[in-house]
């Protein structure tokens, strides 16, 4: 088997990181729409995800960019 040098693993980790943000943000943006604070998904679409993508990419940025051995961490 062979080893991924530090940056792969690096990438791995951004990768994995903002695919949870998304996940996280749109689980929240479901979760907002069963409360009635959105619109239900036949009126809101595509946007929810799109949503999810944007706010997903804003949690990354100010919770996970910076933590110990993360992307960011020097």
């Amino acid at each position: 088997m062979a080893t991924r040098t530090t940056e792969q693993r690096q990438s791995l980790l951004m990768i994995w990181l903002v695919a949870s943000a998304f996940g996280i943000m749109f689980a929240v943006l479901s979760w907002m729409q069963e409360s009635g604070v959105l619109p239900p998904a036949d009126e809101f679409g595509a946007w929810k995800g799109l949503l999810a993508v944007i706010t997903g990419l804003v949690l990354y940025w100010m919770v996970a960019r910076d933590i110990p051995g993360g992307p960011g961490d020097e």
